[in-house]
């Protein structure tokens, strides 16, 4: 079977951006629980946008993802690895909007062995480096992550912008590690409709006082 949960959600939160399916108005765990799920797709209607699915009770996330722009979803490409839904579990949604021109806003989930947490940069001028912190806690890649290991990135720029690089940088100012992206979407060189860049495999100690940054190009 397959469920449709919808929000209006609030743009750069997840507070009370809680999807609620469109027949019964029910949170995913309480319209079914105990199923396992294998696939999800989320959608926006323009900016960038991020899911997860995570315990009401005990804030534990259970599985995440980047969405699609309306009407350029691919359900091949949406399979995660299966969740069994408990009674508490709830989807909820982190939305931004739309840039304002010659300006690009980056959402990105950053995996390293410590966990995963959702990072942003917004209003990052065009092909200059914007630094991405974590969206709860405002913190560096250092100051949330020093002590682990860099495992996976993958990042998604605003509707139709383009990413040009990430970047890894230490204490002293110096690039540990880069990695370039492109398009998404229905653009020319597009690989995804999801993200701009993903890395996986990466293997980099992170150190106190180390930051990541974006480098992308604005359309407009």
């Amino acid at each position: 079977m397959s469920k449709v949960f919808t929000d209006e959600s609030t743009d750069g939160t997840w507070n009370a951006n809680i999807g609620l399916d469109t027949i019964a108005s029910q949170s995913l765990g309480i319209l079914i629980p105990n199923a396992t799920l294998s696939f999800a797709q989320g959608t926006y209607a323009a900016g960038n946008m991020a899911w997860r699915i995570q315990s009401s009770s005990t804030l534990q996330v259970k599985s995440r993802g980047l969405g699609n722009v309306a009407g350029l979803s691919c359900y091949e490409s949406d399979q995660i690895a299966p969740v069994k839904v408990a009674p508490n579990d709830i989807i909820s949604f982190f939305p931004l909007a739309e840039p304002a021109v010659n300006q690009t806003n980056t959402l990105a989930w950053i995996q390293t062995s410590k966990g995963t947490e959702l990072f942003e940069a917004t209003g990052v001028l065009d092909n200059q480096d914007g630094e991405l912190k974590s969206s709860v806690q405002n913190q560096t890649l250092g100051d949330a992550f020093f002590g682990s290991t860099l495992q996976r990135v993958w990042v998604q720029v605003s509707d139709t912008d383009g990413n040009n690089s990430i970047s890894v940088i230490d204490e002293m100012g110096g690039v540990v590690f880069t990695a370039f992206g492109g398009k998404r979407g229905a653009t020319l060189g597009s690989k995804s409709g999801q993200y701009n860049l993903y890395v996986m495999n990466i293997g980099i100690p992170i150190g106190k006082g180390w930051s990541i940054k974006v480098n992308n190009t604005a359309s407009a």
